[in-house]
């Protein structure tokens, strides 16, 4: 597929000179290539923030709260596993583990967690920590990114989300999250993961006042790491939802989304599966997504905080989510996180 590999300067060029019907043909007609069984994936699991203390600030985060708040939070081992047990009854065997840059957290607390979590239900996968944090938990335990991501994997880590990228260019994240990690820090901890065995995803939070070109370059990052070491499981970008933040801009149009999520089906072609995003983009628009590009709906969502936190609330039962991808003209079909049947 390398002689058929789109350039930025070619995708540059779609994206001014192509409507969003246009390229959402090219991107179904890519995605039927790669995926030509007419089947759309989705998990059962749920998002557990374990903590909302943080010390990055994001200016776009409407769910954190600094050191001291009396709103701070950290579940503890009874409390998380109250909402495993849950999750398991709903038919979930994965949940999303993720938290703040709290800095009275040590790695023994991540360690703890962890083995609690495989002790008590050792069926359920634990999809956890993004780049962000792992980069913050280097930092205060003076080990090295590889070493961080050995010791979470030893204790039970069985794969990283891709949070915490927005826009892999640091002009970019020193405007709306100055304080948090890089984006060579970000892919270091995704090729240290890669390279340990363990697998992940790839995101983008976009429309928060980045250029078109800011997107391209984010996405060959991804594409170039991915060359190296193939440990990407799916790309799920997302818009930007203003609302409780501190970034005052119009929420990016369904249109644009879509055109997006088309026009990374076509830029990614080594990234197996492009998720849809009905969970910023609500159920419908998460349907027509299934036409222009994604194959994959992603998670029922059992449980989801940071997005609500920004006045964005969409709620998608199983048998819900399933009809759905069948009104689509799909077959809906529950996976894990490696994409293998569930």
């Amino acid at each position: 597929m390398a002689e058929q590999r789109i350039s930025a300067a070619e995708a540059l060029g779609l994206w001014n000179d192509s409507n969003v019907i246009e390229i959402g043909a090219l991107a179904h007609a890519e995605r039927t290539a790669l995926h030509p069984q007419a089947v759309v994936t989705y998990i059962v699991d749920r998002n557990i923030n374990y903590t909302n203390i943080c010390v990055s600030g994001c200016r776009f985060c409407a769910f954190f709260r600094p050191p001291g708040h009396a709103e701070g939070y950290v579940l503890g081992l009874d409390e998380l596993g109250v909402k495993v047990r849950e999750t398991m009854e709903l038919g979930g065997r994965q949940i999303l583990l993720q938290g703040g840059m709290n800095p009275e957290l040590s790695l023994d607390f991540y360690r703890i967690m962890l083995t609690f979590l495989k002790r008590e239900f050792p069926e359920v996968a634990v999809h956890g920590f993004s780049p962000p944090e792992i980069v913050f938990l280097s930092e205060t335990s003076g080990m090295s990114v590889a070493e961080v991501v050995a010791r979470l994997a030893a204790a039970g880590l069985d794969s990283i989300p891709g949070g915490g990228a927005e826009i892999l260019v640091d002009h970019v994240r020193t405007r709306i999250s100055p304080h948090k990690c890089s984006a060579a820090k970000w892919l270091e901890v995704m090729e240290c993961a890669h390279r340990q065995g363990l697998k992940t995803t790839a995101t983008m939070m976009f429309g928060h006042g980045e250029r078109i070109e800011d997107r391209l370059e984010h996405l060959g990052k991804l594409r170039d790491l991915q060359d190296q070491t193939g440990g990407f499981t799916a790309f799920i970008p997302w818009t930007f939802q203003p609302r409780n933040t501190q970034i005052d801009v119009p929420e990016a149009s369904s249109v644009e989304y879509l055109k997006f999520l088309a026009l990374s089906r076509l830029y990614l072609d080594n990234v197996p599966h492009i998720q849809a995003s009905w969970v910023t983009q609500g159920p419908l628009v998460g349907q027509m997504a299934l036409h222009w590009g994604a194959d994959d709906m992603g998670s029922t969502m059992i449980e989801e905080n940071v997005v609500a936190a920004a006045g964005v609330r969409f709620l998608l039962p199983e048998e819900d989510l399933r009809a759905i991808v069948e009104g689509a003209g799909f077959t809906p079909m529950r996976r894990r996180m490696d994409y293998s049947p569930a």
